[in-house]
């Protein structure tokens, strides 16, 4: 056993982890690049006993819906939009999104996650319509729409500010955001992979304003990319900076690029510096209570170790995925017997990390 457990130059920045004091980007950069990666899994699943203890996890459920895959912005990474003009893509009538939420409810379902491309063209009253519409059926049904870039296209094409798109938007029935459309929040590579995308302060701008206005949400990074280090940790730097000016952000997922053209270029993160990464993310990001990990992006096996690593919850049972090939969980039942096989005991919890409503629900779920 000598040697096993001789101390290394990065143990002091994990100490003062756990006595609770905030490590700087440049002790995050350290541990990232010569940190011991079992050292900060535990200390960071040490940290996660904080928010829920070690023998619980949670999930939630909601439908995604694509309202369109028409698109201006052109990612490189993205398969699934179509150029706007082309013929080829679709828009989703407000009937067909309220038959999706009807399937969605059949198999308890009560949020709704919409997002789409962006497209000028499609007016103001389309966004407003529909959520009006789902609401008018379902206004107990939870709608977390729009990402920052998609947010930015309706101040362009309406002529107000953010401020009164997001009043309006809510005013309808919004009840949260996603944080999505980050990737790297660095320009260099944004300018590599997204050049049409919302710059680093733009989108800073977008989810400050939602914050301001009561709309709160999730924030996430995608690495495995050309990114640097440095850069990861720059991006920590930004989600933690605005999280410590508006406290809107109720959770943090660390994802990993998929392989989906051929014009984008893609690392293969391995196992251990995913699990790495997401302990830099627990221990950083002091100031977000709840650390996701995506079963949908990154498997089953990745997902049980994760929850031992930092993470809290898995994510969702996603219903219906047209962006990313899924490995995720398809039923309730599905993402409860995922939990139990890795000991824990399942908590359903909403959107808003609201766990009260579905208390007792998950036991009631066949094994």
């Amino acid at each position: 056993m000598k040697g096993i457990f001789n101390s290394e130059p990065t143990d002091s920045i994990l100490e003062k982890a756990l006595e609770g004091e905030r490590i700087s980007p440049e002790e995050a950069l350290e541990l990232y690049e010569n940190g011991d990666h079992l050292k900060i899994m535990a200390v960071a699943r040490a940290l996660r006993e904080k928010v829920l203890p070690h023998t619980q996890a949670s999930y939630t459920m909601f439908r995604v819906v694509n309202y369109t895959n028409y698109c201006n912005v052109e990612c490189s990474f993205c398969s699934f939009m179509d150029e706007i003009g082309s013929g080829k893509g679709y828009v989703l009538t407000k009937e067909e999104i309220l038959e999706k939420m009807d399937f969605a409810v059949s198999e308890g379902a009560d949020q709704m996650f919409l997002q789409g491309g962006v497209y000028p063209e499609l007016p103001f009253d389309y966004y407003l319509n529909v959520i009006s519409f789902v609401k008018a059926k379902y206004p107990d049904m939870h709608i977390r729409a729009f990402s920052p870039v998609e947010i930015i296209n309706l101040e362009s094409i309406t002529g107000l500010s953010l401020r009164e798109v997001l009043l309006t938007l809510k005013n309808a029935g919004l009840d949260s955001v996603p944080g999505a459309g980050a990737e790297i929040l660095t320009d260099r590579m944004r300018n590599i992979i997204s050049p049409k995308k919302a710059s680093t302060a733009e989108w800073v701008r977008a989810m400050e304003t939602c914050h301001e206005v009561g709309l709160l949400g999730s924030a996430n990074i995608v690495f495995g990319s050309e990114e640097t280090k440095e850069e990861v940790i720059e991006h920590l730097g930004v989600i933690r900076n605005l999280q410590d000016r508006t406290g809107g952000f109720l959770s943090f997922i660390p994802w990993t690029f998929q392989p989906q053209t051929k014009r984008f270029k893609v690392r293969s993160v391995p196992t251990v510096e995913y699990l790495k990464v997401l302990g830099i993310c627990r221990i950083f990001l002091d100031n977000i209570r709840h650390i996701e990990t995506s079963v949908m992006v990154l498997g089953k096996g990745v997902g049980q170790l994760a929850l031992f690593s930092g993470a809290d919850d898995i994510s969702s049972v996603v219903i219906e995925e047209n962006v990313l090939r899924s490995f995720g969980l398809k039923t309730e039942k599905e993402a409860v017997k995922f939990l139990k096989e890795a000991g824990f005991s399942p908590l359903r919890r909403d959107l808003l990390y609201n766990y009260d409503k579905y208390k007792g629900l998950e036991l009631a779920i066949p094994n």
